[in-house]
């Protein structure tokens, strides 16, 4: 009796034991199956391998967003950091809190999830139900939202997070222009809904103007534009500026910091105002774009009509295929009569002269502005640094079209045709003369060249000179503005510099190396010899000026210019010469 009961009492313990076995399973079962459903993106079991769970683990925590409109139709997950990468752990958690706060109505937080519930009206849902795609794709990107070119001052929105805006895509040159200093005078209008790991979406104004190049001084600018012609001043009309206004004075000329040359520039003035009353009244508008420059500084010397006006000209009005309004200050009848060609082709409207403008008292108003041009290097268009993609063999290609150039290519020698090389020589009438210019046209025809002589005046007829230019395989000058006609020469062709005594190398390369070589041209430097310099006269042999010529370029530009450029005339040693010309004359396509 007393074994049975001591089985019995062992039976009772085994059956609680089962009991509470069956109970802990259960609550197991059901907790897993609560996480489940509350967190369908959970994994149970994890199938990583030992070194992808270390990556995931030195990973920050991800919490999810989930926003639902009141009607329950817009459900969409963005993903947030909550685990602070640097800093205040403390103030970058209420940072985020407050960026969420400040975009709903109503917050509900659970352990793993972040939701948010919106308190929108039905039009709401349905606007964002319909940009929800292109904002999930947009929400990590990090970039920068384009500013719209149709509005008074274009806005940019700065944050890792962005929401696309039903208005048309801004051109490529309003994505890419000015983004250097930020304004805050424009009330933001930021999406209802954000959230980023580090920054609350911001609104910008585009500055108007980019003083940051070291060439040129850029304002580009859109909306209610008025140039008021007899002060030099655009007027941008921002009545959405909060009442705060914004000044700069420019000089349309790349040449910023040459004093000497800026003194013949009319200065413009640029302005904001958010007073459309006070603004100059319209007395003529347009319906394209302006483009203001000055025709003033160094122009009149071919190399400056290029290198300052018409290279850079054309990488900035490229873009508007004609359909652009130029403004000159500083206008002289003969250069617009001397580039009409060119000033023509790019641009359909007669070009207006500011101060015949200014002196009728007119208001000209457009819905886009840019005042000055986009200038690179000497005669260059760097691709990489042009809004639209552009280098100097484009411009050389326009310039052909433009004043119906006919070669493309030079001469093949020995091509069955019985025509020889042409090669152009540049006579200079006044300085840095080439003394032995007869001697020189003997040896390039003893080479194979079929020698022609030209003196470039500032007179010229530039179709007539380039026609003359196009003709040849080859250009031949000592350094000078001259050399600029080379960009009439067909691809291929090669352009010889004479470089005088003086250590002008790099002058040389950086006016007319650097330019020939972007051009698709094929490029000789001869440096003179001291006794090819006339120098040799003037001064005694142990002189400074042959034994550290490169030291006195410390005098100064105009020292450099007088004495060594303007100071000298050069007598070439043909013998030395000679395998120049037969450089370039074995440079041709065979």
């Amino acid at each position: 009796m007393k074994g049975s009961s001591g089985r019995l009492h062992a039976l009772r313990f085994e059956s609680q034991r089962f009991r509470l076995l069956t109970v802990v399973v259960g609550c197991f079962l059901i907790s897993l199956t609560f996480l489940l459903s509350s967190r369908p993106d959970t994994t149970v079991f994890s199938t990583l391998s030992p070194r992808a769970s270390l990556e995931a683990a030195r990973m920050p925590a991800i919490k999810t967003l989930r926003s639902s409109s009141s009607s329950g139709r817009f459900i969409r997950d963005v993903h947030v950091d909550v685990l602070p990468q640097q800093g205040d752990t403390h103030a970058q958690i209420a940072h985020l809190r407050q960026s969420i706060d400040q975009s709903t109505d109503k917050t509900e937080w659970a352990k793993d999830t972040v939701m948010i519930q919106e308190s929108n009206d039905g039009e709401r849902a349905e606007e964002e139900d319909e940009e929800s795609a292109a904002e999930r794709v947009t929400a990590d990107s990090g970039d920068e939202a384009a500013p719209d070119a149709d509005e008074d001052n274009a806005v940019q929105t700065t944050a890792a997070v962005e929401t696309t805006s039903t208005r048309p895509d801004p051109p490529v040159e309003e994505k890419k222009s000015l983004p250097m200093k930020l304004q805050d005078d424009e009330a933001a209008r930021t999406p209802e809904f954000t959230a980023t790991t580090h920054s609350v979406v911001r609104q910008q104004q585009q500055p108007l103007c980019d003083f940051s190049d070291p060439r040129t001084d850029v304002c580009d600018f859109a909306g209610d534009i008025r140039m008021a012609a007899n002060s030099s001043e655009f007027v941008v009309v921002d009545q959405a500026g909060g009442g705060q206004t914004a000044s700069h004075k420019v000089r349309p000329y790349p040449r910023k910091g040459d004093e000497t040359c800026m003194v013949r520039v009319t200065e413009i003035t640029v302005r904001a105002t958010a007073d459309a009353a006070s603004a100059p009244r319209c007395t003529r508008t347009h319906a394209v774009p302006a483009v203001t420059f000055s025709i003033g500084g160094y122009t009149g010397n071919i190399f400056h009509d290029f290198s300052d006006v018409i290279v850079p000209l054309y990488n900035t009005v490229h873009r508007y295929r004609g359909d652009v309004q130029l403004v000159m200050a500083n206008v002289a009848s003969w250069w617009l009569i001397k580039y009409d060609k060119l000033l023509h082709d790019l641009s359909k409207h007669a070009p207006i002269d500011l101060t015949k403008a200014g002196a009728a008292e007119e208001v000209h108003c457009f819905p886009h502005a840019v005042v000055s041009l986009r200038a690179h290097r000497e005669l260059i268009i760097e691709r990489e640094r042009s809004l639209d993609g552009l280098a100097t063999p484009d411009f050389t290609r326009f310039l052909r079209g433009a004043l119906s150039l006919p070669r493309d290519a030079p001469t093949r020698p020995g091509d069955g045709k019985g025509r020889r090389p042409r090669l152009l020589i540049i006579s200079r009438g006044r300085t840095r003369l080439l003394l032995n210019l007869e001697a020189v046209i003997r040896v390039a025809e003893e080479v194979g060249f079929e020698a022609v002589v030209n003196e470039s005046d500032v007179g010229n007829d530039i179709s007539q000179v380039g026609g003359l230019i196009n003709s040849c395989d080859a250009l031949l000058g000592v350094h000078g503005a001259g050399l600029t006609n080379m960009m009439f020469l067909p691809p291929g062709a090669t352009m010889v510099q004479v470089v005088p005594w003086g250590g002008l190398q790099w002058i040389a390369r950086m006016d007319y190396g650097e330019p020939a070589e972007a051009m698709g041209l094929k490029y000789i430097q001869y440096e003179i010899a001291v006794s090819e310099s006339s120098l040799k006269d003037k001064y005694p042999a142990g002189d400074e000026i042959f034994t550290n010529p490169t030291g006195l370029h410390k005098r100064g530009f105009m020292f450099m210019k007088q004495t060594l450029m303007d100071g000298q005339n050069i007598t070439i040693d043909v013998d030395r010469f000679r395998p120049v010309l037969q450089q370039a004359l074995a440079n041709l396509p065979t």
